[in-house]
């Protein structure tokens, strides 16, 4: 019992840290329109495995998976978008 508590602690630690990680980037990206440093083949990929996960999380009804997912998400998402809309407007970019 007292793993299981530990467990779910670690568990809903890393759920919070991974999804706010992608915050402060996508916070940049989107004031800045700045994104000379990011890597669109690595953010497609990222955003589909995310996908993926908040997808794994529905079918298995894991609340925190599914939500934790749904914000990085929609984090990547964002980043994503701003990365494919600038390649399309003529800028270089950086794989």
């Amino acid at each position: 019992m007292i793993f299981s508590h530990y467990a779910s602690w670690i568990g809903g630690s890393a759920a919070l840290l991974t999804t706010i990680a992608f915050l402060p980037q996508a916070y940049k990206s989107y004031k800045t329109r700045d994104l000379s440093g990011i890597s669109l083949p690595m953010y497609s990929i990222l955003t589909l495995g995310v996908a993926l996960w908040m997808i794994y999380g529905i079918l298995i009804s894991d609340w925190p998976l599914i939500v934790s997912n749904s914000i990085t998400l929609c984090s990547s998402i964002v980043i994503l978008s701003l990365k494919i809309l600038q390649v399309k407007n003529g800028a270089p970019e950086n794989t």
